[in-house]
């Protein structure tokens, strides 16, 4: 390889090495932005839901997931598009034709395998990051639709609970109210307990007529 080209390979290397750091800089800057706006939203919709029986998810929640996946994979091809470029610039050191500038070209490319590692872990971290927010989010999302159809469940058998006790409240105070005239009223009391007997002592005569009374076939 002559030095003149040789060299020009290099720089046109280290151009699309540059120009797809800084692309990948911009996308992961928008990136990490997405997922803290979710994150931002999802706390939002939690502390809504504590005064509300509303369990309506995120009005933004399916773009924005929409949105994660497009740019996960834009970047993802730009890492891999700056990791071909990384092994270019490795092959071209290791050449034999430029031996005395091999030193100076290792530490260069040493610093575009360092940028491509930070952005690479930068990456991966956001992305894990907001796939642990979303699940969260879905998870806390069943809990609350769980709990409001249980409270829907329990407020109909509250009701039937508090009618129940209405009933067994106003039975128990006419009880109470029969047993206090009984008390002030001591002739009324004679008279219940007399009609009382009288009506059992009528009921074997009226029984013991009853097959008289049937007519037989």
């Amino acid at each position: 390889m002559a030095a003149g080209s040789g060299s020009n390979y290099w720089e046109d290397l280290r151009k699309q090495a540059r120009q797809l750091e800084n692309e990948l800089d911009l996308k992961l800057v928008s990136f990490s932005k997405l997922c803290t706006s979710y994150s931002h939203s999802s706390a939002r919709e939690g502390r809504r839901d504590r005064y509300s029986s509303d369990t309506t998810p995120l009005l933004n929640g399916s773009s924005q997931d929409r949105m994660f996946e497009t740019m996960a994979v834009e970047i993802e091809q730009l890492l891999g598009r700056l990791t071909g470029i990384n092994d270019k610039m490795a092959e071209y050191t290791n050449s034999a034709g430029v031996p005395s500038l091999n030193a100076a070209l290792m530490h260069t490319l040493q610093r575009h395998r360092d940028i491509l590692q930070d952005y690479t872990h930068e990456f991966h971290k956001t992305k894990t990051n907001f796939l642990a927010v979303r699940e969260r989010e879905n998870l806390l999302g069943s809990v609350r639709k769980d709990i409001e159809s249980y409270k829907s469940g329990s407020g109909v058998n509250n009701r039937r609970t508090e009618l129940f006790l209405k009933e067994h409240e106003h039975l128990r105070n006419s009880d109470r109210l029969i047993e206090e005239t009984i008390r002030t009223d001591p002739e009324l009391g004679t008279s219940l307990r007399d009609a009382a007997g009288k009506a059992i002592h009528r009921a074997p005569s009226g029984w013991g007529n009853a097959p008289q009374q049937t007519p037989r076939v």
